[in-house]
Order: C-alpha cells, then sequence, then structure tokens
C-alpha cells in the first residue's frame, strides 16, 4: 500500500524538534507516523540554543540523551551586569544532576538535535517521511482527516500541527491567540570563533544597558551569540548590515577573531492560541505559544507539548473510549506555557531596568557580598492536573515524579520504567497489573520510600510523561478514587 492509500494513525506537520520529538515517541508504541515537512532538509543554521533538564528527560526517552549529551555544553548559569560590565545578580545553575537525572541546563546548536531525531526515526519501519511536501489544506472526514499537499494527499486520524507561529494547523482550528503584549524587535548574532576565548565566559550574560540591552550566549565548541535589542527609529535592514553587526561586537571580537554565521532579525512575541483541539486537529510547540528568549525555554515548552501529548494520543489510539485524554491537553499545557511566557516577560523587564537596589531586592544570597538567586523559573506543575485527588496535598499531582536510583543504585528510573505508566507503592502488590503498568515497590527499591515519604502517599500513580497523575494511602484507593484509571489499565 502507497503512503498516499494508506491511513495514518498520525500526520505530524512540521518537522522541527517537537514534531521531530512527538514523532519519536508515537513510534516508541508502533504507531504509524506521518511526518511532513516543507522543507528538503535540515535548516543548518542555529536557532534554539538552550534546553533544561526535563527536556533532556524526554530526549533520553527518545533514545538519544548519551549521543545529545557529547554534542552539548552545560550552562553554568546566569549574570546580570551593568552597562560597564559590573555583576548586578548571580543565577548559578546547580551544578549537580537534577531530580530529572541531568544538568539543569544545557546549551546547543539546534541542527545536532535535529538529526539526532531524524536519525532515531530513519530505523522506524512504521514512520514515512514526506519532505519537501507544502501543506495547502486539511479537511476533517469520516473517521480521519484529508491532508492536501502540493503535490500528495494523505490520510491520518489525528493531525499535529508542529508547523510553527505561521502554523496553517492552527488557522484551520482557529486562528484566535491571547496575545500578552510583549513585542521587541532583536538582533541575533551567531559567530564561530577561530579559536578558544576563555575570556568571553561561560555564564549567559544580560547586560542591562536602559538603552540597549543585549544578551551573550556560550555555545557549544567555538560558537558564541549576541542578542541586541533594536530600537525604534533603527531599520531592519540598517541594523543587520555586516558592518553595523561588527560595531555591535567590538567590544568583545572583531572579524580578525571569528566568522559570521548569522545575523537575523527577530520580532519575540507573547501568545497563546486559544483553542489547541478540533475534532481530529491538534497543535503543540510554536504553532500553539510563542516564548520570548529569555528564559531560553521556547523550544523547551514544545517539547514538553510532545511529551504531554504522545502518551493522550497512544491511549486515545488504543482505547477510542479515552477520547476525554485530549481535552486535557489543553487544560494541563496551556496554563503551564503561560506561566513560562510571563516569567520570560518579566526577565525581559529586568534586562531593561534592573539597577544595584533592584538586584539587591530579587537576592536570595547576599552573604557572599553578591546579590545571587536561586531560580527565576515559575513552578513546574500541571495546573489542572488530569487526575488530581482534591484531598490530597495541592503540590503533589501534577509534578514531575524524580527520575531516582532504583536497584541498588544501578539503573535508573526512567531506564526501568521505560514508555509506560508506572504505579510506585510501599509494598508490592498481591496482584498483578496490566502490561502498560509497571509495579516498583520501596520494599524492591529502597530509594523510592523516601519520594513516597515526600510526596506523604503510599502509592503514586505516574504517567509516561514523568508527571505524577494521582497519590493515595494504597492501591486499592488509588483506583477507586479515579474511575479513568480503570481504563487506562485495561
Amino acid at each position: 500500500m502507497s503512503p498516499e492509500e494508506k491511513i495514518f494513525d498520525v500526520a505530524v506537520i512540521g518537522y522541527g524538534p517537537t514534531g521531530a520529538t512527538l514523532a519519536n515517541l508515537l513510534a516508541v508504541p508502533g504507531h504509524s507516523v506521518l511526518i511532513i515537512e516543507r522543507e528538503a532538509e535540515i535548516y543548518n543554521l542555529p536557532r534554539a540554543v538552550h534546553f533544561d533538564d526535563e527536556t533532556m528527560r524526554v530526549f533520553q526517552t527518545t533514545g538519544i540523551a548519551g549521543e545529545l549529551s557529547k554534542l552539548v555544553h552545560i550552562n553554568p548559569g546566569m549574570k546580570f551586569q551593568d552597562k560597564d560590565g559590573n555583576e548586578l545578580l548571580d543565577w548559578p545553575r546547580d551544578k549537580n544532576i537534577t531530580a530529572h537525572g541531568w544538568n539543569a541546563s544545557y546549551r546547543l546548536h539546534q541542527p545536532d538535535l535535529e538529526k539526532l531525531l531524524r536519525e532515531k526515526l530513519s530505523h522506524k519501519a512504521n514512520v514515512y517521511e514526506a519532505l519537501n511536501c507544502q501543506v495547502e489544506s486539511i479537511k476533517e472526514d469520516a473517521g480521519h482527516a484529508v491532508i492536501h499537499c502540493n503535490n500528495n494527499t494523505f490520510k491520518a486520524r489525528y493531525v499535529i500541527g508542529c508547523d510553527g507561529a505561521n502554523s496553517l494547523v492552527r488557522k484551520t482550528i482557529g486562528d484566535d491567540m491571547i496575545d500578552f503584549g510583549f513585542r521587541q524587535r532583536w538582533l541575533v548574532v551567531d559567530v564561530i570563533l577561530n579559536k578558544p576565548r576563555p575570556d568571553l565566559g561561560d555564564h549567559s550574560i544580560q547586560f542591562c544597558d536602559t538603552r540597549r540591552p543585549m544578551t551573550y550566549c556560550r555555545s557549544p565548541g567555538l560558537r558564541r551569540r549576541w542578542e541586541i535589542t533594536i530600537l525604534e527609529n533603527e531599520s531592519d535592514a540598517e541594523i543587520s548590515a555586516e558592518k553595523k553587526v561588527w560595531e555591535f561586537l567590538q567590544r568583545w571580537i572583531t572579524p580578525q577573531d571569528a566568522t559570521l554565521e548569522r545575523s537575523a532579525v527577530y520580532t519575540f512575541h507573547s501568545a497563546v492560541a486559544r483553542q489547541w483541539h478540533r475534532g481530529r486537529l491538534l497543535i503543540a510547540g510554536d504553532a500553539a505559544h510563542l516564548t520570548p528568549p529569555f528564559m531560553g525555554q521556547g523550544m523547551c515548552t514544545g517539547i514538553r507539548d510532545a511529551a504531554n501529548l504522545a502518551w493522550k494520543l497512544t491511549e486515545v489510539l488504543q482505547h477510542p473510549q479515552n477520547h476525554p485524554l485530549l481535552a486535557s491537553y489543553q487544560a494541563e499545557r496551556s496554563s503551564h506555557a503561560q506561566a513560562y511566557i510571563e516569567t520570560a516577560i518579566q526577565l525581559g523587564g529586568l534586562i531593561n531596568s534592573m539597577d544595584r537596589e533592584r538586584a539587591l531586592q530579587m537576592a536570595h544570597d547576599q552573604s557572599s557580598g553578591k546579590a545571587t538567586i536561586k531560580s527565576i523559573q515559575p513552578k513546574a506543575g500541571l495546573s489542572p492536573c488530569l487526575h488530581s485527588i482534591s484531598d490530597q496535598p495541592e503540590h503533589a499531582a501534577g509534578l514531575p515524579f524524580p527520575q531516582v536510583m532504583l536497584k541498588s543504585g544501578t539503573v535508573r528510573f526512567d531506564e526501568l520504567v521505560g514508555y509506560r505508566h508506572a504505579l510506585v507503592t510501599r509494598h508490592k502488590l498481591k496482584k498483578t497489573v496490566a502490561d502498560k503498568f509497571v509495579p516498583l515497590s520501596a520494599e524492591e527499591h529502597p530509594s523510592l520510600a523516601g519520594e513516597l515519604d515526600q510526596l506523604n502517599a503510599e502509592a503514586v500513580w505516574v504517567r509516561p510523561d514523568r508527571y505524577i497523575a494521582a497519590l493515595a494511602n494504597s492501591p486499592d484507593e488509588l483506583f477507586k478514587l479515579i474511575p479513568d484509571t480503570v481504563n487506562l489499565l485495561q
């Protein structure tokens, strides 16, 4: 059967990090996945340059984390400086492995990530790529959606738009965005150094100049990035001229020190789509939300979308009666994405207005004589969580479950569970549960006892995206309190 004749389980439109991650996660349970991408090849210049520990944990699930860890740079944190180079505020990132099992912050070259994600999919017989294929329209038919491209027509039971800020899928669903009011033009400049320059530093630096805020990012290898605010009276052409770019950079480097790899003007927006799902159509990544870059969370938010949506699509494809699961996707992800957008806007405001007094007001630790903060990140919980229990602590359900070491410290939680649900209990279960549910007890894995103590629970349901679905005083109570659990375990 040709791809045009087949009805795929899922069609993913857009082959960037969000689409490629989603396709990888859907391929694990064996779903047939169609990937449609308008470009013929990977865009080989830098775009996203940062991701975090939770995102790396998702990449671990796809099977690329080991190779990816060889290609990234661990980010030690962010410093805020005034226009004269004096440090105002320090935001160090934890040097130790976090609860997710990885480092807190990484710098990347996006094409490296995309190559690994695509290589992983290239070995999957259930995945078909349609490259150099422009989607022109999407219509829903009985039992599937029909995707009309410039030279092909495809069918799929569900269509996921990972097709960026100008998403056709979002426009098909209903192109209405909630705008949070942040709109700024910035010049993004990527260079490749001729030789190592340790004097530039490994930290990200926010230059808090009230006239022209700037950002410096240390990327992997010899790559470096500067982001420069564009003033209202400056045109895109004027500001991106090569001579002007080197004028901006002359404080740090000259054309003799590096090769200009890319310069581009971006208008940073802040918005969330009002509707993420209609019928057989859904959106994820930049199609669903636009995040200012100051926290480096734009790509991370899209990867979280993919992780949240993939397991729900699996349940719906296997058990159509679980269709309400898809309604929970926007409910859980929209508010979570909005929290990161609002925090990024606040951070952008700090870069514009930071001074010594404000830095000291923000500081958590002034004992060293420097203003230091522990985190600028918002709370990481999903609200509302699909299966939260009203009489349990508010902060428990909807938070990620830590990737603890199991089997006396030799195997990580995610490695043992695989891409399945987990049931963590104090004692061994007296009865078996369905294959998709991996039972783990503190009797077998003592490290789980501390996690149960912290959660004040005897039984915890952990979803395939590693978020806590629910917790209770016993496994039986868990199943009684949440009727939907029975369906998921069939």
